[in-house]
């Protein structure tokens, strides 16, 4: 194989973009598409590796195939200055042959003396203001800001949104206390049914036995 790097991945985003909160966990997904009719191996590597987890950190594409990598930034306590964050990664990929194993993924796989194809793509980490969450529990479009058609409504239609999401919820409530009062209902039902029952089988033993003491008892006058 030849040495000469080449556009061995598609990688998207071209930035790991980060909705930025205190305390809180925030996960980017990264999909690496194989451009070629090869088989590719990627590792990602990162700047700051105690402060994000990526899974997985190494791999194998097919050709013409996809493989996502999730990343995840952990918990952080304070904020960057002016949220402008230095972090960056680094994806490196090589041409392998098909029986490589992602065990046997290691540094040397992604260098130009090892003979393989490589190349190497830096993303840089982007930390924007979380989004606001719409009535109907879903975030507006874009990252970091309000869409045009939200930003434009006045009060009354914000409020008429807010009074049509209550009115949604007193319908999902009322609903479920209907069908909750059915369940009940059947179910006393059937108490019933249950209790009738046994009251009839007492009726019945209790008759039956006054009848066999009625012959005993004429038996023994006779006699």
């Amino acid at each position: 194989m030849s040495s000469d790097s080449r556009d061995l991945l598609g990688i998207d985003p071209p930035e790991l973009i980060f909705p930025f909160e205190l305390k809180k966990q925030i996960s980017c997904s990264l999909h690496l598409t194989n451009k070629t009719d090869e088989y590719v191996a990627f590792k990602v590597k990162t700047t700051s590796p105690k402060k994000y987890c990526v899974r997985p950190n190494n791999g194998i594409v097919a050709p013409r195939s996809t493989s996502d990598v999730l990343v995840t930034m952990q918990a952080q306590r304070e904020a960057p200055p002016d949220m402008q964050c230095k972090d960056k990664f680094l994806v490196q990929s090589a041409i392998v042959k098909q029986d490589l194993s992602p065990q046997d993924i290691t540094g040397d796989v992604f260098t130009k003396q090892s003979g393989n194809v490589v190349d190497e793509v830096k993303l840089r980490v982007v930390y924007t203001t979380p989004q606001p969450t719409s009535a109907n529990g879903g975030s507006e479009e874009g990252l970091g800001s309000l869409s045009d058609q939200e930003a434009t409504k006045g009060p009354r239609e914000s409020e008429t949104i807010t009074s049509e999401a209550l009115i949604s919820k007193l319908k999902v409530e009322k609903n479920s206390a209907i069908q909750q009062n059915i369940k009940l209902q059947e179910e006393l039902d059937l108490l019933r049914r249950q209790m009738g029952s046994q009251h009839g089988g007492f009726s019945l033993v209790f008759v039956l036995a006054i009848a066999i003491l009625g012959i005993l008892l004429g038996f023994l006058v006779k006699r």
